[in-house]
């Protein structure tokens, strides 16, 4: 699995890199085939935004959250790709056993 990390109108300091990357690997547990993520980390005047885009096997996933904090925003969008990738995950899995 391959992260990379944007930053717009923000400069990506290694703690922020660290949470991350850390919140992102979580997203394994669920999926396996998780092969491409891209986050992007945008400050807008009081508005603090994260979104990503995950590649997995047969999709693409987007999922972003506007917060006042940057970790609360990283920590709720990870949350949401994550919901979707068990959904996705139940799509595609063989439901006839």
């Amino acid at each position: 699995m391959q992260v990379s990390i944007t930053g717009h109108h923000l400069d990506v300091t290694d703690s922020l890199k660290v949470h991350v990357e850390e919140k992102i690997s979580k997203l394994k547990r669920h999926f396996d085939n998780v092969t491409d993520v891209h986050v992007i980390l945008t400050v807008e005047k009081l508005v603090q935004k994260a979104e990503a885009t995950v590649q997995v096997s047969g999709a693409k996933l987007f999922a972003e959250d506007h917060q006042e904090g940057m970790y609360a925003a990283i920590d709720n969008m990870v949350d949401k790709l994550d919901r979707q990738i068990i959904k996705h995950k139940e799509k595609t899995s063989n439901h006839r056993g």
